[in-house]
């Protein structure tokens, strides 16, 4: 018996006409890419261009403090901390009303000990009783090490994704997967650009794991696709698709629901440190269930595929209509 009545809601079998609308969709992820990708590189300075970038990749200073029992003077402490030549600061509250973290970066050339030992005293004449929980110290030369290992990072992963899809079915299916992985990627570089949310380590992270859930919901639906094309040699690609992408439409749903409440726990409840992490990741598994359909199956209809014996089919892209 099944107590959870939500699951008799969805459909055993969809009939949704999703090439039709294909080369709509297509458009406006073009569109949406290239936005996206304006706002994450402008104003091409390095290292972030248009992120909000973290003391990973630009190098500092943080400083996590707690005045408990009372809770921090945020606006005293900023005030308390311009102009006292450590370069940019920003204090913002983090998890108890009695905790903050405190960023700044040293100019070139100083003493980072010094600077986090003048702000301390700072602070600690500002604020009364101040408990410094940790300290974070990041060089430039570090933070650029980092920033080039993170997007190395990310190079290889979608490369090896292209090599394990190509090994696993076609090369216009690995094509297809990593044209929907770059899709994901750059989108995700808009959110990050447009919510401010900080550029670091813990960003890469969510963004390799967009990438590793995009590929795991690419892959099933291909299995599915190779499977319809050998059993109906006949039927038009288009049908293919569209029927492929039905027969998985409620695994996909009810898969990424609970991921989605997953993290959305996260983000209510996770405090500051994992709430850029959960945000960026529930944006990726939308998108990402996106991309599949809209972005990585148009790829194959154009490049076409292989039926045994058969000549390769290609199916050109047409306006959608509306019956």
């Amino acid at each position: 018996m099944n107590f959870w009545p939500f699951i008799k809601v969805l459909p055993v079998r969809t009939h949704f006409k999703f090439v039709r609308l294909a080369r709509v969709f297509s458009v406006l992820s073009i569109v949406a890419v290239l936005v996206s990708l304006w706002i994450s590189l402008y104003p091409f300075k390095p290292p972030c261009g248009g992120l909000a970038c973290g003391i990973d990749f630009q190098g500092g200073t943080v400083l996590e403090i707690s005045t408990a029992p009372k809770a921090v003077d945020l606006s005293r402490a900023r005030s308390a901390l311009e102009g006292l030549g450590v370069g940019d600061v920003q204090v913002q509250g983090f998890g108890a009303p009695t905790s903050a973290l405190v960023r700044f970066q040293q100019a070139p050339g100083s003493d980072a000990s010094a600077a986090v030992t003048k702000v301390q005293q700072r602070l600690t004449q500002t604020l009364g009783a101040v408990k410094f929980v940790r300290t974070d110290l990041v060089g430039p030369k570090i933070s650029q090490e980092l920033f080039g290992k993170g997007l190395l990072g990310l190079g290889l992963a979608i490369l090896a994704m292209l090599l394990y899809i190509w090994f696993r079915f076609e090369l216009q299916f690995g094509l297809g997967a990593v044209a929907a992985l770059f899709h994901d990627v750059f989108l995700t570089f808009g959110l990050i650009a447009i919510t401010r949310i900080e550029f670091d380590l813990r960003a890469v992270a969510a963004i390799l794991t967009i990438i590793g859930y995009s590929m795991n919901d690419t892959v099933v639906v291909f299995d599915r696709f190779r499977e319809n094309l050998r059993k109906y040699k006949r039927m038009p690609l288009a049908e293919v698709i569209d029927m492929s992408i039905n027969e998985m439409m409620t695994r996909t749903i009810i898969t990424s629901m609970t991921a989605i409440l997953a993290l959305a726990a996260l983000a209510l409840f996770g405090g500051p440190t994992l709430y850029g992490l959960s945000v960026i990741m529930l944006f990726g598994i939308t998108i990402g269930t996106y991309s599949s359909i809209y972005i990585a199956a148009p790829v194959i209809m154009l490049w076409g595929v292989k039926r045994g014996g058969d000549d390769e089919e290609a199916v050109p892209l047409k306006p959608a209509t509306v019956r």
